[in-house]
Protein backbone atom coordinates (compact mmCIF):
# COMPACT_ATOMS: atom_id res chain seq x y z
CA UNK A 1 0.00 0.00 0.00
CA UNK A 2 1.56 3.26 -0.81
CA UNK A 3 1.56 6.46 1.57
CA UNK A 4 -0.60 8.46 -0.89
CA UNK A 5 -3.52 6.45 -0.31
CA UNK A 6 -6.26 7.13 2.43
CA UNK A 7 -8.76 4.09 2.54
CA UNK A 8 -8.03 0.58 2.76
CA UNK A 9 -8.14 -1.73 -0.37
CA UNK A 10 -10.98 -3.93 0.50
CA UNK A 11 -13.31 -2.29 2.33
CA UNK A 12 -12.36 1.07 1.73
CA UNK A 13 -11.61 2.33 5.55
CA UNK A 14 -10.20 5.51 6.52
CA UNK A 15 -6.77 5.52 6.87
CA UNK A 16 -5.47 7.96 9.65
CA UNK A 17 -2.15 9.84 8.49
CA UNK A 18 1.14 11.48 10.35
CA UNK A 19 0.10 15.03 11.14
CA UNK A 20 -3.85 14.86 10.17
CA UNK A 21 -6.35 16.97 11.92
CA UNK A 22 -9.15 15.44 13.83
CA UNK A 23 -7.73 12.15 13.88
CA UNK A 24 -10.84 10.69 15.74
CA UNK A 25 -13.37 11.28 12.34
CA UNK A 26 -11.51 8.89 9.93
CA UNK A 27 -10.90 6.67 13.02
CA UNK A 28 -14.25 6.38 13.85
CA UNK A 29 -15.51 6.60 10.70
CA UNK A 30 -13.94 2.91 10.29
CA UNK A 31 -15.06 1.90 13.42
CA UNK A 32 -18.68 2.31 11.37
CA UNK A 33 -17.82 0.53 8.79
CA UNK A 34 -16.55 -2.41 10.77
CA UNK A 35 -19.61 -2.67 13.00
CA UNK A 36 -21.31 -3.35 9.95
CA UNK A 37 -18.57 -5.51 8.33
CA UNK A 38 -18.19 -8.05 10.65
CA UNK A 39 -20.60 -10.84 11.22
CA UNK A 40 -23.08 -8.70 9.53
CA UNK A 41 -26.98 -9.40 10.15
CA UNK A 42 -29.45 -7.91 7.39
CA UNK A 43 -32.91 -6.90 8.46
CA UNK A 44 -33.97 -7.34 4.45
CA UNK A 45 -32.12 -8.00 1.13
CA UNK A 46 -32.95 -6.37 -2.39
CA UNK A 47 -35.18 -3.13 -1.17
CA UNK A 48 -34.75 -0.41 -3.04
CA UNK A 49 -36.10 2.19 -1.20
CA UNK A 50 -34.56 3.04 2.26
CA UNK A 51 -36.57 2.89 5.19
CA UNK A 52 -38.48 5.51 6.72
CA UNK A 53 -37.37 5.09 10.13
CA UNK A 54 -34.21 2.89 10.46
CA UNK A 55 -33.15 1.97 13.96
CA UNK A 56 -29.49 2.78 14.64
CA UNK A 57 -27.38 -0.26 13.78
CA UNK A 58 -29.67 -1.77 11.43
CA UNK A 59 -28.42 -2.79 7.54
CA UNK A 60 -29.83 -4.24 4.90
CA UNK A 61 -28.86 -5.44 1.50
CA UNK A 62 -29.99 -2.41 -1.51
CA UNK A 63 -31.85 -3.87 -4.12
CA UNK A 64 -30.48 -3.52 -7.76
CA UNK A 65 -31.85 -0.02 -8.21
CA UNK A 66 -32.14 2.16 -4.88
CA UNK A 67 -33.45 5.16 -5.17
CA UNK A 68 -33.34 8.35 -2.38
CA UNK A 69 -30.19 7.77 -0.04
CA UNK A 70 -29.70 4.89 -1.64
CA UNK A 71 -29.37 5.93 -5.43
CA UNK A 72 -25.61 4.80 -6.57
CA UNK A 73 -25.64 1.75 -4.21
CA UNK A 74 -26.94 -1.08 -5.64
CA UNK A 75 -26.24 -4.15 -3.90
CA UNK A 76 -23.92 -2.78 -0.85
CA UNK A 77 -24.52 -3.93 2.57
CA UNK A 78 -26.52 -0.38 3.49
CA UNK A 79 -26.22 0.70 7.55
CA UNK A 80 -27.95 3.04 9.46
CA UNK A 81 -25.60 4.93 12.26
CA UNK A 82 -26.02 8.04 14.23
CA UNK A 83 -24.41 9.92 11.41
CA UNK A 84 -26.39 8.69 8.91
CA UNK A 85 -26.21 6.21 6.15
CA UNK A 86 -22.90 4.33 6.05
CA UNK A 87 -22.92 1.70 2.88
CA UNK A 88 -19.79 -1.09 2.46
CA UNK A 89 -19.66 -2.29 -1.60
CA UNK A 90 -20.09 -5.90 -1.36
CA UNK A 91 -16.66 -8.21 -2.16
CA UNK A 92 -16.33 -11.53 -3.82
CA UNK A 93 -17.65 -14.11 -0.66
CA UNK A 94 -18.86 -11.47 1.60
CA UNK A 95 -21.33 -13.15 3.52
CA UNK A 96 -24.56 -11.94 6.00
CA UNK A 97 -27.31 -13.81 7.97
CA UNK A 98 -30.88 -12.70 7.22
CA UNK A 99 -32.28 -11.73 10.44
CA UNK A 100 -36.32 -12.83 8.80
CA UNK A 101 -35.46 -16.62 8.32
CA UNK A 102 -32.13 -17.57 9.46
CA UNK A 103 -30.51 -17.66 5.98
CA UNK A 104 -27.08 -16.69 4.90
CA UNK A 105 -26.64 -14.89 1.86
CA UNK A 106 -23.18 -14.83 -0.11
CA UNK A 107 -21.87 -12.36 -3.14
CA UNK A 108 -20.59 -14.10 -5.72
CA UNK A 109 -20.50 -13.46 -9.63
CA UNK A 110 -22.17 -9.93 -8.93
CA UNK A 111 -25.24 -11.46 -7.07
CA UNK A 112 -26.14 -11.90 -3.56
CA UNK A 113 -27.12 -15.73 -3.39
CA UNK A 114 -29.34 -16.39 -0.88
CA UNK A 115 -29.63 -19.81 1.09
CA UNK A 116 -27.15 -21.39 -0.62
CA UNK A 117 -24.31 -23.89 0.68
CA UNK A 118 -21.20 -24.77 -1.46
CA UNK A 119 -19.14 -27.61 0.08
CA UNK A 120 -17.49 -30.58 -0.89
CA UNK A 121 -18.68 -32.89 1.73
CA UNK A 122 -20.90 -32.15 4.61
CA UNK A 123 -19.71 -33.73 7.72
CA UNK A 124 -21.74 -33.69 11.35
CA UNK A 125 -20.25 -34.62 14.56
CA UNK A 126 -17.32 -36.44 12.29
CA UNK A 127 -19.57 -38.54 10.40
CA UNK A 128 -19.96 -38.03 6.79
CA UNK A 129 -23.25 -37.27 5.64
CA UNK A 130 -22.85 -36.52 1.48
CA UNK A 131 -19.85 -36.24 -0.73
CA UNK A 132 -19.19 -35.24 -4.28
CA UNK A 133 -22.10 -36.47 -6.62
CA UNK A 134 -21.32 -40.00 -7.71
CA UNK A 135 -21.40 -41.45 -11.67
CA UNK A 136 -24.29 -42.09 -12.60
CA UNK A 137 -26.78 -45.53 -11.44
CA UNK A 138 -28.36 -47.05 -14.47
CA UNK A 139 -31.79 -47.77 -14.38
CA UNK A 140 -33.64 -51.41 -13.33
CA UNK A 141 -33.99 -53.91 -16.33
CA UNK A 142 -33.44 -57.12 -17.63
CA UNK A 143 -33.45 -60.30 -14.82
CA UNK A 144 -35.32 -63.12 -15.02
CA UNK A 145 -38.70 -62.42 -12.68
CA UNK A 146 -40.27 -59.43 -12.86
CA UNK A 147 -41.30 -57.71 -10.10
CA UNK A 148 -42.76 -54.50 -11.17
CA UNK A 149 -43.54 -52.94 -7.35
CA UNK A 150 -40.03 -53.11 -6.62
CA UNK A 151 -38.45 -51.51 -9.80
CA UNK A 152 -40.66 -48.32 -9.55
CA UNK A 153 -39.15 -48.31 -5.93
CA UNK A 154 -35.94 -48.34 -7.05
CA UNK A 155 -36.59 -45.83 -9.85
CA UNK A 156 -38.46 -43.71 -7.62
CA UNK A 157 -35.03 -43.66 -5.45
CA UNK A 158 -32.97 -43.27 -8.13
CA UNK A 159 -34.89 -39.94 -9.69
CA UNK A 160 -35.03 -38.45 -6.51
CA UNK A 161 -30.90 -38.90 -6.51
CA UNK A 162 -30.77 -37.62 -9.60
CA UNK A 163 -33.12 -34.35 -8.68
CA UNK A 164 -31.23 -33.68 -5.80
CA UNK A 165 -27.38 -34.02 -7.88
CA UNK A 166 -26.39 -36.61 -5.90
CA UNK A 167 -25.72 -39.45 -8.43
CA UNK A 168 -25.31 -38.15 -12.33
CA UNK A 169 -28.21 -38.43 -14.86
Amino acid sequence: MSTMENATARWRLPLLHAGQAQKELDHNEALALLDMAVQPAVTAMGADLPPAEPAEGACWVVGDAPVGAWAGQARSLAGWTAGGWRFLAPHPGMTVWRIEDGLTARYQDGAWRIGELCASSLVIAGSPMLAAQQSPIAGASGGSTIDLEAREVLEAVLETLRNHHLIGR
